[in-house]
């Protein structure tokens, strides 16, 4: 790794008047300025000579104790820049640059004896800041009451949002200006199984166009023992205030020093697909905490999942009946429900059909005892983790997917009861590294258990914290779904390979999903980290199982297989019921043949709630794979392959939208075609309303060009 570090050290004057302080980027495009004003501490931040944050407050206040917000002093500053290159265990990139420069104020407040330093990190593509609390006579223990810190936007900026929420992040998005957001707050959330709104409360990341160009997006990063944040909107001044997840007795964060805050992060440029190709988060991260991780790898996978979604396809459960004690109910002597899908056979069939296919492993949920009546009922103990149905037998299974190169995928439903979860976790882990299982999708669905904590609250973020270090203990890989939104941990522990928190494919099926929402996920909750979104769907219209089941979901066929480049994970699912695969196999073939780890990204274009455009190269390898999706408008997309190599030919595998295609009338209308291309070929190509294209770009051999030039 190639790293450069200088420092410097300035002592600036004890004084109470206005002190100030500036720095730049790394191109001198972005520059902040620190002041403290009558001991009051602020920031801002321009972009280009525009103002992306106009001054604003920095500090807490405290429970039962005076705030950290004002009577406060420079005690001195530290500034260094930093140049280096890493490696991620899996990622978009082969190499990632981190390249800041840094202004650290130490800040005294005479009155109460008490020091913090506030860290400000400028980089090319934004800023990082955070608080740090020195260990100290008189703050050794704290409570925060709120976080104080303001984002004064310069206007009233266009907004991407979601309301602010303590438990679910699973909401489709509205587009409006920040001076809209009272007036249709109710349609930025819809009821769910474990919400609590927050009035006139926006979730991070949130997504902005300034009025005059600039975009801008807001989040946290190396989120660890703190409570998640939301943000406040005073929607006449347009400024935003971090606002924290409580415990169950209200209070904000439990503090011992030494003891830090996550980054707050401003992502900002004047190109939208900046702020995708964006890895300040990351870089905000501490680097990889694992001894080792060679055990590590990318995952396409299959799985007993979407049938039970699906109308008379299957179920969780094993049985019929509204009262079980697991460990005291018999389930041998219960009568089967006949409509249990995690059964032998089915398991059986679905890991035939993963090796068929190239496939690395199956998910299996509702493979154990306690589905009956686990969802609603408030119970701490509904599942054990290691007792299985009597129609699923662990240790047959998993020797028959090992004889057929696959692996199982464990599936923990945690019923939301944390506690519960705990006490099992080394049991959990114990047993699947026995039975050969690599990773785990774990869920939170319902209200948290201890009863009152919410699901993004202090506490909670700590036992996501637990979960995915204690799995990596036993080299396992964790999937968490229901969780607190993403801030880039997955570099310091990549076992923590991917996560849901955000309204994934399942809401298909629920109240929908709108066309744009995957046009506007990577610009917000992708943000974070690579995210489990379970793509893949060919069967889009459920009076297929049903006659009068009236749903259907918002795409056309091409651009669920454009999802799995635009939708950046390293743990990918073909997420449809295996037999619907059969139908396609032609469009099944770019599911099977596309990467899911990569070299390099090019972000071609996009606009967020409107189109994105994307290209991959492989991990390893020369293949490229593009995708482009729009939102519910058709269009045409028009770009270039100056990202391929010089003096290579290759075979384009294009994915296109039928004539006739349309995500409501004519979803599974599509047309595939193979053309040579170079670096300096061009490619206009339409895209159906909701709809996408997929490509697939191999270097050409003799035999390709000979065929293919036979045909044109």
């Amino acid at each position: 790794m190639k790293k450069t570090i200088i420092f410097g050290l300035g002592i600036l004057s004890l004084s109470l008047s206005t002190v100030a302080q500036s720095i730049k980027s790394p191109n001198g495009q972005l520059e902040f300025a620190f002041e403290i004003k009558d001991g009051k501490p602020s920031y801002k931040l321009n972009y280009k000579d525009k103002a992306v944050v106009r001054n604003s407050r920095l500090g807490l206040t405290l429970k039962d104790a005076p705030a950290l917000l004002e009577g406060f002093e420079v005690k001195k500053q530290e500034t260094k820049s930093v140049n280096e290159n890493w490696n991620p265990v899996l990622g978009e990139f082969k190499t990632i640059k981190n390249n800041y420069n840094e202004l650290a104020v130490t800040l005294r407040q005479a009155k109460e004896d008490r020091e913090i330093l506030v860290r400000f990190r400028v980089f090319n593509d934004g800023l990082g800041f955070r608080y740090e609390f020195p260990q100290q006579k008189n703050l050794n223990y704290f409570v925060i009451a709120e976080e104080e810190t303001q984002f004064a936007l310069s206007g009233d900026n266009k907004a991407w949002w979601i309301a602010g929420d303590y438990d679910t992040e699973e909401y489709n998005y509205v587009t409006s200006k920040l001076s809209e957001v009272p007036a249709r707050f109710k349609e930025g959330y819809e009821q769910n199984v474990s919400q609590t709104v927050i009035p006139n409360g926006l979730q991070t990341p949130l997504m902005m166009k300034s009025q005059d160009g600039l975009y801008i997006n807001l989040h946290e990063a190396a989120l660890m023992d703190y409570a998640a944040m939301n943000v406040e909107l005073d929607s006449k001044n347009f400024v935003l205030k971090t606002h924290l997840t409580p415990d169950a007795q209200g209070a904000k964060g439990y503090m011992q020093t030494p003891c830090q805050s996550p980054w707050r992060t401003i992502v900002v440029s004047d190109k939208a697909t900046d702020i995708l190709a964006s890895k300040l988060i990351l870089n905000l991260n501490e680097p990889c905490k694992l001894p080792t991780t060679d055990w590590i790898k990318p995952v396409k996978y299959v799985g007993v999942w979407w049938q039970m979604f699906c109308p008379n396809q299957g179920s969780w459960s094993y049985a019929d009946v509204d009262n079980i004690h697991l460990g005291v109910t018999d389930y041998k002597k219960l009568t089967p429900n006949k409509t249990h899908a995690a059964n032998n056979k089915n398991v059986k069939k679905y890991i035939d059909f993963a090796a068929k296919h190239g496939f690395d492993a199956v998910l299996v949920e509702g493979w154990n005892e306690g589905w009956e009546d686990w969802f609603g009922h408030s119970k701490e103990f509904v599942f054990d983790f290691v007792t299985p149905y009597p129609d699923f037998n662990v240790k047959e299974l998993n020797e028959y997917a090992q004889s057929k190169g696959v692996r199982i995928i464990m599936h923990h439903e945690t019923s939301a009861s944390a506690t519960n979860y705990e006490r099992w976790m080394d049991t959990a882990y114990k047993f699947m590294v026995n039975h050969g299982y690599k990773a785990v999708k774990s869920g939170y669905v319902g209200n948290i258990i201890p009863r009152g904590e919410h699901h993004y609250s202090q506490w909670m973020v700590k036992h996501y914290h637990r979960a995915f270090t204690r799995a990596a203990d036993y080299k396992l890989m964790v999937n968490a779904h229901e969780t607190v939104h993403l801030t880039g941990m997955h570099r310091t522990y990549p076992n923590y390979i991917a996560a849901e928190a955000a309204r994934g494919t399942e809401y298909e099926t629920f109240s929908g999903v709108n066309p744009e929402h995957t046009t506007i996920l990577p610009f917000t909750r992708l943000m974070g980290g690579p995210m489990d979104y379970t793509p893949g769907i060919f069967q889009t219209q459920f009076n297929y199982y049903k006659s009068d089941d009236t749903r259907f979901i918002k795409t056309t066929l091409v651009k669920q297989l454009a999802l799995y480049v635009t939708m950046y994970s390293p743990l990918q699912m073909a997420a449809d019921i295996i037999d619907n695969y059969e139908r396609f196999p032609d469009a099944f073939q770019f599911i099977k043949d596309v990467a899911v780890d990569w070299d390099d990204t090019k972000i071609i274009e996009a606009e967020p709630g409107d189109y994105i455009t994307i290209a991959r190269k492989a991990k390893g390898k020369e293949d490229w794979f593009v995708g482009g999706i729009t939102d519910e408008n058709p269009r045409t997309a028009k770009f270039d392959f100056s990202f391929l190599d010089d003096k290579a030919t290759y075979v384009a595998t294009i994915y296109a939208d039928g004539a006739d295609a349309h995500y409501v009338t004519k979803p599974q209308s599509y047309a595939i075609r193979k053309v040579l291309v170079t670096k300096k070929s061009k490619l206009t190509q339409k895209l159906a309303a909701s709809g996408g294209f997929a490509i697939s770009l191999k270097k050409a051999t003799a035999e390709d060009l000979k065929t293919i030039k036979a045909k044109l």
